[in-house]
């Protein structure tokens, strides 16, 4: 059964059925720390269901991601097949990749992205955030029936990205890494087997300014999350704490220009080619502007499982 976690600047808490607080009795000062302290989680948990009016409220300004830094942020890059096509890419064919985030870009669920001054092409994407919750060595194999030994919570990401630095210079981790580019949160949710069996119902959605722009369940995703660690684990080690970030649906502002200007273009110079790209792109509103207010949001249809709305508001630096 889940449990919704959230952190303030004063510890760690667990949310109550109603929406109120109930304080988790730790030491732990990291998301490691507290994935380790199960029984006090649990305590709280407890406390929480016998009288889940008892505990506190807190404001959306005073939520922390509770994702703790440092820690590493790894994602998967074009693993869901609406996305593959608004790319330009076939999803039968598209290949298992993956890219790095710095983690001074994690941010709060409430807290600003901030668009650094030469960005112009600011774009979204929701994701699902596989939390870690023991050691994936090298070399392992992860399996549906053994995924519950790894993944100990999830979490709502907004893999905010700077289109204009990653698409000419072939850069995700600069495009992806400015401060406040990971929005993370507001829950921490601990799952057990029996939640992880769910993860195709879960639906990811994100709007801005209240307009829908992406809205799918995980049942679009290419590689599932078994088998992605299974990938990663080639070659890189994950901690209790790291988080996987699963890819995103369709929906962003960013979409492929179609196989007949890709193929003109390909005619012209690198510099030329992008010149064109993002003349193009000016005339496209999808893209973020200051002011603008991006809520993501991921749960299942029934509620079951529920990690939660972050809401926040884009500004230029």
């Amino acid at each position: 059964m889940s449990i919704q976690v959230v952190r303030t600047s004063d510890g760690w808490w667990v949310e109550s059925g109603t929406g109120w607080l109930h304080r988790v009795v730790t030491d732990a000062d990291t998301t490691a720390g507290l994935l380790a302290d199960r029984s006090a989680v649990r305590e709280a948990a407890a406390r929480a269901a016998a009288d889940p009016d008892a505990g506190v409220s807190a404001g959306e300004g005073e939520l922390l991601s509770p994702v703790t830094t440092p820690c590493r942020v790894v994602a998967q890059m074009v693993n869901y097949r609406s996305h593959a096509v608004d790319s330009g890419f076939d999803p039968n064919t598209v290949p298992p990749a993956f890219f790095r985030k710095a983690s001074g870009s994690v941010n709060g669920p409430y807290q600003d992205i901030v668009r650094p001054q030469h960005v112009r092409f600011l774009d979204y994407e929701v994701e699902l955030g596989l939390v870690m919750g023991a050691d994936l060595p090298v070399g392992t194999e992860v399996t549906d029936s053994t995924l519950p030994e790894y993944v100990a919570a999830l979490v709502v990401a907004d893999d905010v990205s700077a289109r204009d630095v990653q698409l000419p210079k072939t850069q995700f981790y600069e495009s992806k890494s400015y401060p406040t580019f990971t929005p993370l949160g507001p829950r921490l949710l601990l799952v057990d087997a029996d939640d992880l069996a769910r993860l195709p119902d879960l639906r990811l959605t994100l709007k801005v300014n209240g307009a829908t722009r992406q809205d799918h369940t995980t049942t679009d995703m290419i590689v599932r999350p078994a088998r992605a660690l299974s990938l990663l684990a080639r070659f890189q080690t994950l901690k209790p704490g790291d988080v996987l970030l699963t890819g995103t649906p369709g929906g962003t502002a960013l979409k492929s220009p179609g196989k007949l200007l890709a193929t003109l273009a390909a005619l012209l110079p690198p510099h030329k080619r992008w010149q064109k790209f993002f003349a193009r792109q000016q005339k496209n509103p999808d893209y973020l502007k200051d002011g603008d207010v991006v809520t993501a949001r991921i749960a299942t249809d029934d509620g079951v499982l529920d990690l939660g709305e972050q809401r926040t508001v884009v500004r230029a630096r």
